[in-house]
């Protein structure tokens, strides 16, 4: 409820990130001679508590007062002492005569208007005017006083935030997190291998879930576009149903577990000579989670373990051979404090495993993740844990290990860490991965002045670096950064880092082909943030860095946020960006004269990308139970290729420029239709071979407007608006002009939304 508004209110309110249950509790605010008060009413049935009559119970009161920048806890602690749950105070003398209300039930109608002008008006599946409806329902139900079940029964996530757009020319895939309210209502209770650095980059935890991947678009999609001139390929897997246990058991377990199961998926093709089929793109799966975790020592250590499970019933051909069959995991975790909280040790450990047929299996070995196929890879036997490429391997094994040693309390802070994947750990059947095969490690100095002074408020230096190797030694990643962070008198906060990196192996740049190398590099930032407690905020975070090569990448940015009003934000968030690579990927070709290559030419370019966007944001507030959210990205963003090259010799760092510096460079045509004729050897043995036009340029729109009213405790109406458009050119660079014009001529996807949800507690 928003500061200064008297009146009751239902629920956290707020459109489009509200989990799947609003909390069901009253609130009355007021404003009076002794300043700001607030009353909660909150029913015991939207709670968790144990069975005992007689209650005690952990509590922390935490109130921020933007206008002041000044935070107030009830049960306090120094800023350079660490707090948390066990420094909480203590509510006691509570009694609680029965149980409460065991179930909750939220059935929900929608009806869903898509407005889409077909890319193509021959396409026999286009319905410019498309109209939908469906219903499900959510149920809570309390197993026991601290054990809730929750299930859903088709749900739909249509008051979802679009995710934004995006460029990537890179080998690895775009993640985007949860936005969808029943995966994101108790997802603290499913994490695992958390993460912690003070200062790192270029690194990722041993994560085993990402409920993104329920529900996933249809992986089978380009299976139906090639069999047919014409598919109708569904936008996402159906989740036909899902439920979760949360909570916490009588003698301390803290547990989660969660299961869903998606529907097998169809994409309707026809042929050009009008005759039509379906073509299985997704097969019925289940995804099951379990977590728990237990708190010891007075919660100075916490020790879990969690296991993952994908199933898929591949009853199509086509999907076996592209799928795995199932996948595993199993991870252990523990956190350890001691000195008063002052020191902690964090390690996790985690085992994977997929089977399928030796072709999914086979391309899961040749993905970015590892590369298994690259020629000059010191392949290790096949034993327990997968090391090396097996084209006739049904399974695929790994493991991963983190662990961490820092002193998180105190004035001088550090840590040291290390990090490891296995070549063949591979979890992306219901998580996110993007690499294996390395070692990393990590260690900083930290030092942070809290005491206020005329100079600053506070002040925060890091000094340390990193380096990471790979299985066959290689050193393929390697810092050293210093950071400074300012807070001023004012209320103005300034950071600053370096980054220095020297030249390293590549193991992944040829995407399967043998390492080279890339240059080493200064990284710059800078960021200024104005006084949070003003109506207008701005800040900024202006980046540069230069390669030994001579080649730069610089950015810049503006975030202003503008509250005219306590229940009003807009805030907008321009870019732009430009970067210049001497080496991006562009194809590889067979040629048997390349032997220092083993038998392939890998042809890179000089790529000059720029990007222009635009976040905008505004939120209202119009009551205690009526609000606003819009979101929208305008993006243009283009790239443009030149020189044409390959590097001189594997693991190394030289190339030869096509045309200028080996063989001949013949362009042909223009626009999409221009060709580039290359001759390696000019004239040589090597066959010559041709590339396409690689220039493009993306202009996008992307945003949505969410109205959630509240029109009885818990029960909720959403009107929902999306609109979409994008055009890409083979321009290959920027004229806002020109693209502004292109994008508003491009034809716009409207989707209009009426969801109508009905809380009934029972």
């Amino acid at each position: 409820n928003p500061a200064g508004v008297k009146g009751d209110a239902y629920g956290p309110g707020g459109a489009g990130t509200d989990p799947t249950w609003d909390p069901v509790w009253e609130l009355k605010t007021t404003i009076d001679s002794l300043g700001w008060t607030a009353e909660m009413r909150i029913p015991f049935n939207q709670l968790r508590f144990s069975r005992d009559s007689a209650q005690t119970w952990g509590l922390q009161v935490v109130r921020f007062v933007s206008r002041l920048n000044e935070r107030s806890h009830w049960a306090w602690w120094p800023n350079n002492e660490v707090g948390g749950p066990p420094r909480y105070g203590h509510l006691e003398g509570l009694t609680i005569a029965s149980s409460p209300a065991r179930l909750e039930v939220m059935p929900y109608v929608v009806g869903r208007s898509a407005n889409v002008q077909p890319a193509d008006p021959s396409d026999p599946f286009a319905d410019p005017h498309q109209l939908g409806f469906r219903a499900g329902g959510d149920v809570r139900y309390l197993l026991s006083s601290n054990l809730t079940l929750s299930a859903t029964v088709n749900p739909d996530f249509g008051q979802v935030e679009v995710d934004p757009a995006v460029v990537n020319l890179s080998a690895f895939e775009t993640f985007f997190p949860e936005r969808r309210p029943f995966f994101i209502e108790g997802q603290g209770m499913f994490s695992f291998g958390g993460f912690n650095c003070y200062f790192c980059s270029n690194v990722s935890s041993i994560s085993l879930l990402s409920t993104r991947r329920i529900g996933r678009q249809p992986q089978g999609g380009d299976i139906a576009r090639a069999a047919g001139a014409w598919a109708d390929v569904p936008e996402n897997s159906t989740i036909l149903g899902a439920a979760k246990i949360t909570g916490r058991t009588a003698r301390g377990y803290t547990v989660g577990i969660l299961d869903a199961v998606t529907r097998r998926e169809h994409a309707r093709i026809q042929d050009t000579l009008g005759a039509r089929r379906d073509v299985e793109v997704e097969p019925l799966s289940n995804y099951f989670v379990a977590r728990m975790k237990r708190d010891l020592r007075g919660g100075n250590l916490q020790v879990g373990g969690i296991a993952t499970s994908v199933v898929r019933d591949l009853r199509d051909s086509s999907l076996a051979v592209l799928l795995s069959r199932h996948a595993e995991s199993v991870g252990l975790d523990m956190d350890w404090w001691w000195g008063r909280r002052t020191y902690l040790f964090m390690a996790r450990g985690a085992v994977t495993q997929v089977a399928g047929d030796s072709l999914a299996i086979g391309r899961l070995q040749r993905t970015s993740a590892r590369y298994f196929q690259r020629p000059d890879r010191g392949n290790g036997g096949n034993g327990l844990f997968s090391d090396g490429y097996d084209p006739s391997a049904t399974s695929l094994r790994g493991y991963g290990l983190y662990a961490r040693v820092a002193k998180q309390g105190g004035n001088w802070l550090w840590e040291a860490a290390t990090n490891v994947r296995s070549p063949g750990f591979e979890n992306n059947d219901i998580a996110n991965l993007s690499r294996t095969d390395f070692a990393w490690m990590n260690a900083n100095l930290f030092r942070q002045f809290l005491r206020p002074t005329r100079w600053y408020r506070n002040l925060f230096f890091i000094a340390g670096g990193q380096q990471q190797f790979n299985y066959d030694g290689d050193l393929t990643d390697r810092q050293a950064q210093l950071f400074g962070e300012i807070t001023l008198p004012n209320y103005w906060d300034i950071t600053a880092f370096v980054i220095r990196r020297p030249s390293v192996f590549d193991e992944r740049l040829t995407r399967g082909g043998p390492v080279v190398k890339r240059p080493g590099l200064s990284f710059y930032q800078l960021g200024i943030s104005s006084d949070s407690r003003k109506p207008v905020v701005v800040g900024t975070n202006p980046s540069w860095d230069r390669t030994e090569e001579g080649r730069t990448e610089w950015s810049v940015n503006l975030d202003v946020t503008w509250r005219p009003a306590p229940s009003v934000s807009l805030s907008l968030g321009p870019s732009y960006s430009l970067s210049r690579s001497g080496a991006q990927y562009v194809t590889s070709v067979a040629d048997t004269t390349a032997t220092a290559f083993y038998g392939r030419r890998y042809v890179f370019a000089e790529l000059l990308e720029r990007s222009l966007a635009m976040d905008t944001r505004l939120n209202v507030t119009f009551s205690t139970t009526l609000s606003l959210e819009v979101y929208a990205q305008p993006l243009l963003a283009s790239g443009g290729y030149s020189d044409f090259k390959e590097f001189v010799a594997p693991r190394g760092l030289a190339k030869s420029v096509f045309g200028r510096d080996v063989g001949t460079a013949t362009a042909q045509g223009t626009g999409s239709g221009r060709v580039t004729t290359i001759d390696p050897d000019g004239g040589g043995p090597a066959a010559s071979f041709t590339i396409g036009n690689p220039d493009f340029t993306l202009r996008s729109l992307r945003g949505n407007a969410v109205l959630r009213w509240e029109y009885h405790p818990g029960s909720v109406l959403y009107l929902v608006w999306t609109q979409s458009r994008s055009d890409i050119g083979a321009d290959g660079d920027l004229d806002f002009g020109r693209d502004r014009r292109a994008l508003f001529r491009a034809q716009p996807a409207h989707i209009f939304l009426l969801k109508a949800s009905y809380w009934l507690g029972l």
